[in-house]
């Protein structure tokens, strides 16, 4: 393969989210031998995924390495250069799918066992602890502004250790602002997924909150938004 940005975007997104959800599944699916492993496991879970995806995007291209089109959003504001979203952003949405029914395939027979249609859709996408509209919202906006601030931070003063330091830093929000809302920060991550579990035959799946699924997409593009003006 050809390396580009696109394909970078797409491949790192992939792996993004064949190990991010698939830490999740390895937690809550029946008999997997990670089955209630619990919070720190999922949060380191996603620290590493982040990282693993970043690199693999360098590798193949995706110099940017954004994985989240919050991120490709705030970044575009922040530098007033948008020639990139829209290539970026489907590339994320490709990416994030692909992964998603690499995950379901992987953990077929324990998708098969686990008879808690949550648990189930939790191993696609985010759901809130409590159902509040306003405070759901404020989490994945709050949560998205500290990712996007930190990599710039990161940006100002690392050099090769920057993909190590952004997995930090998604450990970081996993761990102290993540017990809300499932932290997606990330539209890609959890909207691709989604669309995946509505129309994957997954058994005994239930049904895809779509009640809930404009919260995890909003939430993120209004906090990047933000923080994309705040490092103008």
């Amino acid at each position: 393969m050809t390396p580009s940005p696109f394909l970078g975007e797409l491949l790192g997104t992939m792996v993004l989210i064949i190990l991010g959800n698939g830490v999740v599944a390895n937690v809550v699916l029946k008999d997997t031998k990670g089955n209630n492993g619990g919070w720190i496991v999922i949060t380191a879970g996603w620290a590493f995924a982040v990282t693993m995806g970043v690199f693999v995007s360098q590798a193949f291209g995706g110099y940017d390495a954004h994985l989240n089109p919050a991120v490709t959003v705030g970044m575009a504001i922040a530098k007033n250069e948008y020639s990139k979203v829209v290539s970026y952003i489907t590339a994320q949405m490709m990416g994030a799918m692909l992964g998603a029914i690499t995950v379901w395939l992987f953990h077929l027979p324990h998708y098969a066992r686990t008879e808690d249609k949550g648990a189930k859709r939790a191993t696609f996408c985010t759901e809130p602890a409590i159902r509040s509209t306003g405070s759901n919202f404020f989490s994945e906006v709050l949560g998205t502004i500290v990712l996007l601030v930190g990599i710039k931070g990161i940006g100002a003063v690392t050099t090769g250790l920057g993909p190590f330091a952004v997995g930090i830093l998604v450990w970081a929000i996993g761990l102290s602002l993540g017990g809300t809302t499932g932290y997606a920060i990330n539209p890609a991550r959890d909207l691709g997924p989604r669309i995946v579990h509505a129309i994957m035959p997954i058994a005994g799946k239930g049904d895809s909150d779509w009640q809930y699924s404009w919260i995890p997409v909003a939430g993120p593009i209004v906090g990047a938004m933000i923080a994309g003006l705040l490092l103008l």
